[in-house]
């Protein structure tokens, strides 16, 4: 949680550069011969708010503190995969930095969508890969928490506790983790294909040689939009049970909560369509162009 707190910091700082740098038309903190640096911006804020500030401290930091706790149970099973799983995300988080004194940095946007990040005419080839390759490290990090915390809650319960009765918190950190199993191996996948494209001499985007960069985009929001509830479950879960201890009374529908989070993570994995439908007439027109 602390260092989730550190590394929002960072991404806190991107972010009131870029609205300093949209605050007035007129004037501009960004250099005009340095204009892809806002680009920069953009790409780092996105990337470090979702994957070093909220799924490590809502996720990992609450569950690694809360789910003993709410069980009953004295640790998590696998303490040392908790250990090299913060330690990996701190190097992720120094090698995602370093796409910024990589050349020109990797100003993709968060998404990293091609042609933008695939085409050698891109700024820096060698920014994304650091983007990419930090993105990795942390996806392995969230995989190793996500095992950690399936396996304490089914086999390290307290012996009275069923799935049945047990607090909505360790629900929702469980329906996360479930949700990031099934999602993160397809992003890895997709970022996989995206270094292959850059350094393998691989077309799989490249429409010119029958590539497709709409691929990339089903790949991509097949979790990028399950991950707006891996970032939201977590904080349900929380603020249930922080209701209901200020309130000093039991959660009212506490299995059709349990539901409701269920059908919220299934639903949430099969609609990703709905986020392409501007980005396609926008890659279209930028291939035209």
């Amino acid at each position: 949680m602390l260092a989730g707190f550190l590394y929002g910091i960072s991404g806190t700082l991107i972010s009131v550069l870029m609205r300093i740098e949209l605050y007035s038309s007129g004037n501009r903190i960004i250099a005009p011969e340095n204009q892809n640096f806002y680009n920069v911006s953009i790409t780092l804020h996105g990337l470090i708010m979702i994957f070093f500030l909220v799924m490590p401290t809502l996720f990992g930091g609450f569950g690694n503190f809360l789910i003993p706790i709410f069980q009953g149970s004295p640790e998590v099973v696998y303490p040392r995969a908790n250990n090299f799983s913060i330690l990996i995300l701190f190097v992720s988080y120094i090698v995602v930095l370093l796409s910024l004194i990589s050349e020109f940095g990797g100003g993709t946007g968060w998404t990293i969508y091609p042609p933008l990040s695939t085409s050698f005419m891109s700024l820096s080839p060698s920014s994304t890969a650091y983007v990419i390759f930090g993105l990795l490290m942390a996806g392995i990090s969230s995989c190793v928490t996500s095992l950690n915390f399936w396996v304490t809650i089914l086999n390290l319960r307290s012996y009275c506790l069923t799935l049945k009765t047990m607090p909505l918190l360790p629900w929702a950190l469980f329906i996360t983790g479930a949700m990031l199993l099934l999602t993160l191996p397809v992003l890895t996948g997709a970022l996989l294909m995206i270094l292959a494209d850059l350094h393998c001499n691989t077309l799989l985007f490249d429409p010119v040689f029958l590539g497709d960069p709409v691929l990339y985009q089903h790949l991509f929001w097949f979790f990028g939009h399950p991950e707006v509830y891996i970032l939201i479950l977590p904080g349900f879960g929380a603020i249930s049970m922080i209701i209901s201890g200020v309130s000093s009374k039991i959660i009212f529908g506490n299995q059709s909560m349990i539901f409701a989070m269920s059908c919220i993570a299934l639903l949430g994995t099969v609609v990703w369509g709905h986020h392409m439908y501007w980005i396609q007439e926008l890659i279209f027109q930028v291939l035209q162009s």
